[in-house]
């Protein structure tokens, strides 16, 4: 259809202006962005970050070591060490020994945590491998309330020297139970290493038993 030169140029003006607004591209305003200060934090040393550990033991009163002879042990081994260990604490204390010492009994390992001055445990702790503890005893003249263990501790030259390590508890009926419950750990060593073939399958924990004695009372 034949359109008069004014309006084909009005029709071309409307559809170049129309495509030029979709080709434009409109420039939003930035969003606004706030800047907070931050809250003061207060930071209290009264109050804990963590609640601490509790550990499972029984509350003692650490003699000490001294070395042993032997490789063998049986009932009344441990009763001289132990006098000795008794004597240097008697002249060094005034009246009564404190508790300084958390005695925990795991199966594989025995754990010695020290206290500190408000009876708890730190994070200073000294560990027996159970599997070379070779004798135990709850059973002593000089004190009843003194449960004692013989160490094989491997020196820095691959050595081994036993060590008799000691406690005073709060009772004699403590003592005893911490050489039942040590005896229970070495049966549950004793049957791990057995399982995993570090011990003969055929081995017994009657044979087994030069390797570690238990002496109750």
């Amino acid at each position: 259809m034949w359109q008069p030169a004014t309006e084909r140029l009005q029709h071309f003006q409307t559809m170049l202006k129309t495509k030029l607004n979709v080709l434009t591209l409109r420039k939003e305003p930035l969003p606004t962005v706030i800047f907070h200060e931050p809250e003061a934090i207060e930071l209290c040393t009264a109050t804990p970050l963590m609640k601490p550990r509790i550990h499972n033991g029984c509350k003692v009163t650490y003699l000490g070591k001294v070395s042993t002879a032997g490789v063998k042990f049986s009932s009344g081994c441990t009763e001289q060490p132990v006098i000795e260990l008794w004597k240097r604490h008697t002249l060094a204390r005034e009246d009564i020994f404190p508790t300084n010492a958390l005695l925990e009994i795991r199966p594989f390992q025995v754990r010695l945590h020290q206290l500190d001055l408000r009876g708890e445990a730190t994070v200073h702790m000294d560990t027996f491998q159970v599997a070379r503890i070779a004798y135990c005893t709850a059973d002593h003249n000089v004190c009843p309330n003194v449960f004692a263990w013989v160490y094989r501790e491997i020196n820095d030259d691959l050595t081994f020297q036993m060590d008799c390590h000691a406690v005073e508890c709060e009772s004699k009926l403590e003592a005893k139970k911490l050489a039942h419950a040590m005896m229970e750990a070495f049966k549950k060593t004793f049957q791990s290493m057995k399982s995993d073939g570090r011990i003969h399958r055929n081995s017994s924990s009657e044979e087994i038993s030069q390797e570690f004695e238990s002496d109750d009372g």
